[in-house]
């Protein structure tokens, strides 16, 4: 005979064990868009391995190649626009839904860090141009000049060729040389601490030579970043204006809610992408790279080429291909 006392201590202990079980380390892990998130997410990861939160290893993680010279896609040493301005743009999201973006900034050298401050210091989600470059000045931030030589000579030469800007397929993952570079892309980043916290940030320079004023899906929430903590996480990269029309990473998101698998959300948003461009050119590249909750990972991309790095506890430094439709 089931006792009431037998009920209620079966019932206590229940709850014990689920409580245990919900406060039983996650294995963390890192994962980022492209070649160069192999040394970025080595970054994230020491952040991760040492117990840290989620957001502190993604913002750490992408400051790596905001940081680097060689990097014309990413940060200080960015190509510009067609009059000649470096302008970035990033965003941030921690486990709590809250999210900070910056976007046309100019001056500035690491744009995830005043995201953060955007984040935590205001009321709002997103500053742009000469305010954002101010915001960060009052935070502390450094002003400097972001055109160097390297990417000055670039953009010298492209003006000399009167070419047009025209988005280079997977270029994003090979640094370039001046005046033959990768013209465009990002380091998208998505983060699982130990307490199976998630957090992503996205960054960039923009598209190389695009009109003053352009930006892309890096600093919008939703479209080149979102993350939701009951359910997972996701980030895009390749020609933002698609990602923008379709709202992709928060629709990679709730994919994976109504039960797809992280591919298979990043699939379905890129076939939805397809789909509403009528002509389906095979000249532009975009990719999707999604994390569960529980740690599963999934990358889809229009066409061959998208390459993404992740990181664990195994592992430090694994770049796989990513999956294409085209």
């Amino acid at each position: 005979m089931v006792t009431r006392r037998f009920f209620l201590g079966a019932a206590g202990l229940t709850t014990s064990i689920l409580a245990s079980a919900k406060a039983a380390p996650m294995k963390p892990l890192v994962v980022s868009t492209w070649d160069f998130g192999v040394p970025a997410n080595k970054a994230a990861w020491s952040v991760l391995s040492a117990g840290g939160r989620s957001v502190d290893a993604v913002e750490a993680g992408v400051r790596v190649p905001e940081a680097d010279l060689r990097n014309h896609t990413v940060g200080r040493a960015g190509y510009p626009d067609r009059d000649g301005h470096v302008t970035l743009d990033a965003s941030i999201m921690d486990e709590f839904g809250n999210c900070g973006a910056v976007a046309a900034m100019e001056h500035i050298a690491h744009p995830i860090s005043v995201a953060r401050k955007v984040m935590e210091k205001t009321p709002h989600v997103l500053l742009v141009g000469e305010g954002a470059t101010q915001f960060a000045v009052e935070q502390g931030f450094t002003r400097e000049e972001l055109l160097t030589p390297e990417s000055r000579e670039a953009w010298q030469k492209w003006l000399k060729s009167s070419q047009g800007y025209k988005p280079v397929p997977n270029r994003e993952n090979s640094l370039g040389t001046p005046g033959g570079p990768g013209n465009h892309d990002t380091i998208g980043m998505l983060a699982l601490d130990q307490h199976g916290n998630l957090a992503g940030a996205c960054t960039t320079s923009g598209m190389a030579w695009k009109m003053r004023g352009r930006v892309g899906d890096s600093p919008i929430i939703g479209a080149g970043l979102y993350v939701d903590n009951e359910i997972g996480g996701a980030t895009s990269t390749g020609v933002g204006e698609e990602v923008i029309r379709n709202a992709g990473s928060f629709l990679v998101v709730e994919l994976m809610r109504q039960g797809r698998s992280p591919e298979e959300a990043c699939r379905q948003a890129v076939e939805r992408i397809l789909h509403r461009k009528k002509d389906r050119p095979s000249d532009f590249q975009v990719g999707f790279l999604a994390v569960s909750k529980a740690g599963e990972i999934g990358a889809w991309a229009v066409q061959k080429g998208f390459t993404y790095a992740v990181c664990n506890a195994s592992d430090q430094s694994a770049l796989y291909d990513s999956k294409s439709t085209v």
